[in-house]
């Protein structure tokens, strides 16, 4: 059986989502990114505008305002709770590894 969409979400989908928090446009979303992350998670042209569409599509996220080629996205109340879901699933997969590992150091 096929999974849902955006049941999961990939790093560059969640912290496209997590920008949205607040309005902001296209090149916007890929400079946050990679603050947000310090430069661990980079989104590229071609995958930030095809995930935009996909969220628009989805419901997730809203067009806010286009200005020429320009447009601005903010988060619906949908996107916020794949957010939501995305982190109690990682939430969950830490608390397995804490439980097989305890609170050991990392090696």
């Amino acid at each position: 059986m096929p999974r849902e969409k955006f049941q999961t979400l990939t790093e560059q989908m969640f912290y496209i989502l997590l920008c949205l928090r607040s309005e902001c446009y296209g090149m916007d979303i890929m400079d946050r990114v990679s603050v947000m992350t310090d430069g661990r998670v980079n989104v590229g042209p071609g995958t930030l505008y095809n995930l935009l569409e996909q969220f628009v599509s989805a419901g997730m996220i809203r067009l806010t305002r286009e200005e020429g080629r320009r447009r601005s996205y903010i988060l619906t109340e949908k996107g916020r709770a794949a957010l939501d879901r995305e982190c109690a699933r990682l939430r969950s997969q830490l608390c397995d590894y804490e439980r097989c590992f305890g609170k050991e150091e990392p090696q």
